[in-house]
């Protein structure tokens, strides 16, 4: 026998044409489509105003089947970090961050990552394959079945999102999905490293908020640390931002910036950053850098973080500092790790998904 149909790897528009293959008529697809995504449901016969017929052909044909969390590890802040079994010894993790107001929810969109950032642990294991949908909803669909409040989901976890488009941008539709969790695009923020023709084809097909790793008030010390930018270097990615703000649900992007001890921190850093942003509305959000092993970078200073702050909210800008959750159980910002075979050459880094589905 075939296996049977993951349904977590369907959008309603796909699990309505799956139905009709199957003789359903398109309100069964929504009924099953709440009972996964609302309710959390993966026993067909549990999904009681189904026709006792239909249960049965669905228990022959399909199932719902997210990946095996392997360990649950939960940060004195609250910060709960899952590793997810994504086969062949590898696995992805995913972090919840609890606040009085919000449940953040850090999904993956790849195993491992081929951008090779210098100051992220995630790109230094390397690379193996792009997440199914069914991977990356399963985050989402596991951590609202334990009874947690997600309200925000930001695709910040291991991989570049937009180097994985087409189950991405479906996981995402997902997200948004009335009949399933509801967000608003506001509320699911894609993080890019500056993808740039795939932030253009973002723009056309499913604009959400958008935050941007930049790291640098320059080509030279970006190239250094994020070897991206050698293909698409910050003209014109901030060209590619301004063009996404024409349709994007916030009138600003976030733009990233990891505080590196002596790299990217001094006030002339700050200076120059503000005069590069000018042409861009912004938010920037500074991040102090979480160490792991032998990553050659140090955390700023606290000063130098301050001081870099005021200077870019003198010029004008809305400047944060993130606060570091859950680095007590490495699942703060960079150092998600979870365990990949890495199918790639050392240092090879990879700007296109090979064939992204639209």
């Amino acid at each position: 026998m075939s296996e049977r149909t993951n349904l977590l790897d369907f959008t309603l528009p796909r699990l309505t044409e799956w139905f009709a293959a199957h003789g359903e008529k398109p309100f069964r697809a929504k009924q099953v489509f709440r009972w996964i995504h609302q309710r959390g449901v993966d026993d067909f016969d549990a999904m009681t105003d189904l026709a006792k017929s239909l249960r049965e052909k669905l228990r022959e044909t399909a199932q719902v089947r997210a990946s095996a969390i392997l360990s649950e590890h939960r940060s004195a802040d609250g910060t709960v970090k899952w590793l997810f079994d994504v086969g062949v010894g590898n696995g992805i993790e995913t972090v919840f961050i609890p606040e009085e107001d919000r449940g953040t929810l850090c999904v993956s969109s790849q195993v491992g990552c081929a951008l090779a950032c210098g100051f992220c642990s995630t790109g230094r294991q390397g690379f193996n394959r792009d997440l199914s949908v069914a991977e990356i909803i399963g985050q989402v669909w596991e951590a609202t079945r334990r009874g947690l409040r997600v309200t925000n989901v930001v695709m910040m976890g291991m991989g570049e999102p937009l180097n994985n488009f087409g189950p991405v941008v479906d996981a995402m539709s997902v997200m948004l999905d009335d009949h399933a969790y509801g967000l608003s695009r506001r509320r699911v923020t894609l993080s890019t490293s500056g993808v740039v023709p795939h932030i253009r084809r973002l723009k056309e097909t499913l604009p959400v908020a958008l935050a941007v790793s930049l790291h640098a008030p320059n080509d030279a010390i970006r190239s250094r640390i994020m070897p991206i930018n050698d293909a698409y270097p910050i003209a014109a990615l901030l060209a590619a931002c301004r063009d996404y703000l024409e349709v994007a649900p916030r009138d600003f992007i976030t733009f990233e910036y990891v505080m590196l001890q002596g790299v990217n921190d001094a006030p002339e850093h700050a200076h120059e950053l503000a005069r590069l942003l000018a042409a861009v509305p912004s938010k920037v959000n500074l991040i102090p850098f979480n160490p792991f092993p032998d990553s050659g970078f140090e955390r700023s200073a606290p000063e130098r973080v301050r001081r870099f702050q005021k200077i870019l909210m003198d010029a004008g800008y809305v400047a944060t500092v993130r606060k570091t959750r859950g680095d007590d159980i490495d699942a703060a910002c960079g150092q998600l790790a979870g365990q990949v075979v890495n199918r790639m050459k050392p240092k090879a880094v990879r700007l296109h998904s090979p064939s992204p589905r639209s």
